[in-house]
């Protein structure tokens, strides 16, 4: 039994002058592996992944635990709430060349320039967007044109009815609303609702490209419901054509009379008939093409339409 007591008592001494001998910094890598080491060992117990050991790099000062804040780490047991991170929102802006945007940011360069683009049908996302644009640009300057480029089909695509008549109306006001005057121009199609807006604009400034499709139609709905419910939208529906007959008459300058009788049915233009009727002022050429080549006029030509 003293043996064994010597034993124990000189083994501690020898451990306590050993641990006296190592230098402090290579103390602190022990320690620092050993909580390395520790840790990885509880994230594999934790997910059932193993993790690498590196506790040896002399680089890596820091245990496994701190790679993850301690709101995200699943080890974290305590009652604390956790904490959110911070979600950073980048925001378009329009600065220098547009070879210097940030892509896909051709809109706001459009916009810098005081162009508005309606390629689209008239939905409400798109009126909301477009009257934004019209008042921002109105209270930047009372006196720059606005243009307007239009290539849309109005408020039905295919037949299908995709928006309300309101919506080109609610842009029309608005663009009589506004200081400055709006240049328009049709880039492709201005199909119902949308030859209005077309027609609408800054006279002498309406034109329209070569190639574009111009037409004019009644308005469409359809209803389902009650017979009241039904012959409460028969009589919207009514004057809301009047309404439309009444503006194309107003900035075309035909009676009201000849105006309805040819929204019958669907009327279309080429861009210099759309001239002759008074829908547009001027055709818009380029250096290589110096008469109408759109569809519309092709079809004609060749007496299919």
């Amino acid at each position: 039994m003293e043996v064994a007591a010597a034993t124990a008592t000189s083994f501690t001494t020898l451990r306590a002058r050993s641990s006296a001998i190592i230098p402090s910094p290579i103390r602190n890598l022990r320690s620092k592996a050993r909580c390395s080491s520790s840790s990885s060992l509880r994230a594999s117990l934790s997910n059932g992944l193993l993790s690498p050991y590196t506790g040896g790099s002399i680089s890596s000062d820091f245990c496994g635990a701190k790679l993850r804040s301690q709101s995200l780490n699943p080890l974290n047991t305590s009652s604390s709430k956790p904490k959110r991170g911070v979600v950073t929102m980048v925001i378009p802006f329009s600065k220098g060349s547009a070879h210097e945007q940030p892509p896909p940011d051709l809109a706001s360069y459009l916009f810098k320039n005081r162009i508005v683009y309606l390629g689209m049908s008239l939905v409400p996302s798109v009126t909301e967007l477009i009257l934004a644009e019209f008042l921002y640009l109105q209270y930047e300057d009372e006196e720059k044109p606005i243009y307007l480029y239009i290539n849309s089909t109005g408020t039905t695509k295919n037949g299908e009815k995709l928006g309300y008549d309101t919506e080109a109306f609610a842009i029309y006001d608005v663009m009589g609303y506004v200081k400055p005057p709006i240049f328009t121009l049709c880039v492709g199609n201005a199909w119902g609702e949308a030859a209005l807006l077309l027609t609408a604009g800054a006279k002498g400034n309406r034109s329209a490209l070569p190639s574009s499709t111009i037409m004019i139609k009644q308005p469409i709905a359809r209803f389902q419901g009650q017979a009241t419910d039904v012959e409460i939208a028969r009589k919207e529906i009514r004057h809301i054509k009047t309404e439309m007959v009444k503006l194309y008459s107003k900035h075309i300058g035909k009676s009201p009379e000849q105006i309805e009788a040819d929204m019958k049915r669907p009327k279309y233009f080429s861009p210099s008939e759309a001239v002759e009727y008074g829908i547009i002022d001027k055709v818009v050429y380029n250096e290589r093409s110096s008469q109408d080549t759109g569809v519309v006029s092709d079809l004609k030509k060749a007496q299919l339409i």
